[in-house]
């Protein structure tokens, strides 16, 4: 089956590539993705990753600390899982490039648009860190930012749920699952799929947006070949 999606943008969250250990990385769940994301690529998409960095510190954790402080630690944390994406990558074959929006020359090339989609047309995945580089910015705002400058067909979120519910399911057995909801919907409702200054860029660059579940690293597969899985925001 051929991929319905050529130019992708993928947003990893920082917990999911802790698996079951909650903190740091499970290197079992991070080679398993590596996997499916190299299977995509040998189909010839184009692939572009944002990578949060919830598994080591989240801005807003940083209780009684300066949010700017708290935010910059988060952005560190990103490149400590870039490196490790890009590393599980290239031992499959992959070539792979890390930018940061923060530049570290000794470690990844800095945030250069023309370079990021000069490498997806040479068939590089290309991995962004540190996320917008500005304080108050999720990584979420960054997937929707670094989608539209490439000029990806489509932003993939993989979560640790199944798509978009009308509350949350851990707490409301009765949650109801969305197949599609429009962006102005999503915020009327306040969801809390993305931000909403993240769910504004994408209404705004009309970027849809799909919704699924990492548990099973095979669902990375079967969203770009246009399963229908998750849910899908347009």
């Amino acid at each position: 089956m051929a991929l319905k999606y050529k130019r992708v943008l993928l947003k990893l969250s920082g917990e999911a590539l802790a698996g079951d250990r909650k903190a740091g990385i499970d290197t079992e769940v991070l080679n398993e993705v590596a996997e499916k994301i190299r299977q995509a690529y040998e189909m010839g998409a184009e692939i572009a990753i944002v990578v949060g960095g919830g598994n080591f510190w989240r801005g807003r954790s940083g209780v009684g600390m300066d949010r700017t402080t708290a935010d910059h630690m988060g952005m560190l944390a990103t490149v400590i899982n870039a490196l490790a994406l890009q590393d599980a990558l290239e031992s499959k074959g992959v070539p792979t490039r890390v930018q940061t929006a923060i530049e570290m020359r000794q470690i990844a090339e800095p945030y250069i648009r023309r370079k990021a989609v000069r490498h997806l047309e040479k068939k590089r995945i290309v991995i962004f860190a540190c996320g917008t580089g500005n304080p108050y910015f999720s990584t979420d705002t960054t997937a929707a930012l670094r989608a539209a400058e490439i000029d990806a067909d489509v932003i993939l979120k993989a979560t640790m749920v199944d798509g978009v519910y009308d509350s949350d399911p851990k707490v409301n057995p009765n949650a109801v699952r969305f197949e599609s909801i429009s962006f102005a919907e999503a915020l009327n409702l306040r969801l809390g799929v993305m931000d909403s200054t993240a769910i504004s860029l994408c209404m705004d660059n009309k970027l849809p947006l799909i919704v699924f579940d990492l548990s099973d690293p095979e669902n990375i597969l079967r969203v770009m070949k246009g399963e229908k899985i998750g849910t899908t925001l347009y």
